[in-house]
């Protein structure tokens, strides 16, 4: 494995968020406003070029049409690959009202967790994946991301996660 690959294996889901990637409070109804919402907020501090937004709103709401990402449990994990972008680029949101996700269990989804990959790195889209898959499989996990009060309170309960 080379170094770029092992630097990017140690990272978690912690490394790649920061405050400014996390929406607490949703404005979106449906998935695709959500993904909307959070693709706006990565070009808005600069993780996406502003020339790249619609290709890659296309990207994922293309993988999104595919199969909904509403994987249960009230979580929404959209993504894709797409070679607009050199580094796995992710943003966080809560939706208070919950948000129609189309889910595999038919239920509303309240936490969306976007996330791009550049286009054929498939260890980083695995490992990211999991990571997102593990982090929320925990009932208090969720809840407590669910109950945060601010966009610190939300990264600190993902940090505290990863490294436990």
């Amino acid at each position: 494995m080379n170094r770029v690959m092992r630097d990017f294996m140690n990272k978690s889901l912690g490394d790649i968020l920061s405050e400014a990637q996390i929406i607490t409070d949703l404005r979106a109804t449906n998935r695709w406003e959500a993904i909307d919402e959070l693709i706006n907020n990565l070009v808005e501090i600069g993780r996406i070029n502003p020339e790249h937004r619609d290709a890659i709103t296309a990207a994922v709401r293309k993988r999104e049409s595919s199969m909904s990402t509403g994987i249960g449990l009230g979580i929404g994990i959209p993504h894709a690959s797409t070679d607009l972008i050199h580094e796995v680029a992710a943003a966080f949101g809560r939706s208070k009202q919950r948000i129609n996700f189309d889910a595999l269990d038919g239920q509303s989804v309240s936490l969306v967790f976007l996330f791009l990959v550049p286009q054929g790195q498939y260890q980083k889209h695995l490992h990211t994946m999991t990571e997102i898959t593990k982090l929320f499989q925990k009932p208090d996990v969720r809840q407590a991301l669910e109950q945060a009060s601010d966009a610190g309170a939300m990264l600190q309960i993902i940090r505290k996660q990863q490294s436990s």
